[in-house]
């Protein structure tokens, strides 16, 4: 114990400590709970140099460093949230792993897409049980997004362990306010475990204005942020963010081996719709199609990768979505569509504006475009009138300066890594 607690550094507020940890052992071998549906594909990497490899190889997520968060746990009556993303190196899942060390495991939370993340975005998750280990599961999407004080009766720790994907819109970080915020005010400590941001340091898009506040956006934070979720997580609680100013008792376990220039790829699906690293790449440009008329692929096997819509000039592309895993009634369900391909370009790093530019552009009828999604999703009513008045990509881009340089320097009190 004595080493544990010289590896504890004081963060940003009296209230949080952050874990760092040299190294890591590797876990036992234990028997696996996640569904080979999710793995990723396409996981490929222009640097492919020996010294890089090493060095993408090594990195260990905080659920892999549980020689330090472990210790913490004994003897506690632990509430978890996580979903399929929640695994160790070799695959074992957190909820799996922690039951094989005798934690007292009490109840799963689990975010959008539900705790085996096979749900449609946006769809009702009801609760339940977790047919493997009994488990109580609740959903925290719909009409209970933060856990009633009730459903932490009896709850001494809070273990958080979801995969982020770096975007101000993926609502995983939205599920953390909530839990942050009701942990706070049952006097729970909050153990985040850390991840790498599969986007790394990009950060880019417009400053999210308070009026346009909601679950897809909650803090005045840019479209692609570049922290990791144990970061956001000391972010939230430095700015008081949460309900009334107060603050989390928070606990992060970092990474280790990891640095912001790593590209990391993600071993499962962090939600139904980004299956390999291009989607995960694209997907903070195209997910404001999702605020249009046009489909992102929902319904294909290249989601977040394609983008089209029947409104669009006939082309070479062409696709017809149909329903599958995360997506039982698509846009555009079983209707043509024309568009781009774009699973093939280089890796973007900055929010690609070009293509919904050029959609409305070549749309056949303007007013149909945008729905009131839209705004919520870019966070700003400007964005939109932008686009309308034809305003240039340099223009718009120069239009988010001064809202980044200042959200920079807010961030960089909160970053654990180079």
């Amino acid at each position: 114990m004595n080493l544990l607690l010289k590896k504890i550094a004081l963060a940003i507020t009296p209230l949080a400590v952050v874990i760092a940890c040299s190294s890591f052992s590797k876990p036992t071998k234990i028997s696996k709970s996640i569904d080979s549906t999710l793995s990723i594909t396409n996981n490929d990497f222009t640097d492919t140099t020996a010294v890089h490899k090493n060095k993408i190889a090594s990195i260990a997520t905080g659920a892999d460093n549980y020689n330090d968060y472990l210790p913490l746990l004994e003897n506690k009556n632990v509430g978890i949230v996580t979903n399929q993303s929640g695994i160790l190196s070799n695959k074992t899942h957190i909820v799996d792993f922690l039951l094989s060390k005798e934690i007292k495991l009490k109840l799963i939370f689990a975010p959008e897409h539900g705790f085996r993340g096979t749900a449609d975005a946006g769809e009702h998750i009801i609760d339940g049980k977790d047919a493997k280990t009994g488990l109580s599961i609740i959903s925290l999407y719909g009409n209970n997004k933060k856990p009633k004080s009730e459903q932490l009766e009896g709850i001494d720790m809070m273990v958080f362990d979801l995969q982020d994907v770096g975007a101000r819109f993926y609502t995983y970080i939205s599920s953390l306010h909530y839990i942050m915020e009701a942990c706070a005010e049952k006097n729970i400590q909050l153990i985040v475990l850390d991840r790498p941001n599969p986007n790394g340091g990009i950060i880019d898009g417009p400053i999210l204005e308070k009026t346009y506040t909601s679950f897809v956006g909650m803090h005045p934070i840019p479209l692609l942020h570049g922290m990791t979720i144990g970061e956001y997580a000391q972010m939230i609680n430095g700015e008081k963010w949460l309900k009334n100013a107060i603050q989390c008792k928070l606990t992060v376990i970092k990474c280790a081996n990891y640095s912001r220039d790593l590209p990391y790829s993600l071993p499962v699906k962090p939600s139904p719709n980004l299956p390999n690293d291009q989607s995960i790449n694209l997907y903070a440009s195209l997910c404001l199609f999702e605020g249009t008329n046009v489909s992102v692929g929902r319904g294909t096997e290249k989601q977040f990768q394609i983008y089209g819509s029947p409104y669009l000039p006939k082309s070479n592309f062409e696709f017809k979505p149909e329903p599958n895993l995360g997506a039982t009634n698509p846009t555009y369900n079983g209707i043509r569509c024309y568009g781009e391909d774009l699973s093939a370009v280089a890796k973007v790093n900055r929010i690609e504006l070009k293509w919904i530019i050029k959609a409305y552009g070549t749309t056949s009828d303007k007013s149909k475009f945008f729905n009131s999604f839209f705004t919520k999703l870019a966070g700003t009513r400007k964005l939109q009138q932008q686009i309308e008045s034809n305003t240039s990509e340099e223009s718009i881009r120069l239009s988010w300066q001064e809202g980044l340089t200042n959200f920079k320097i807010k961030r960089a009190k909160y970053l654990l890594y180079k």
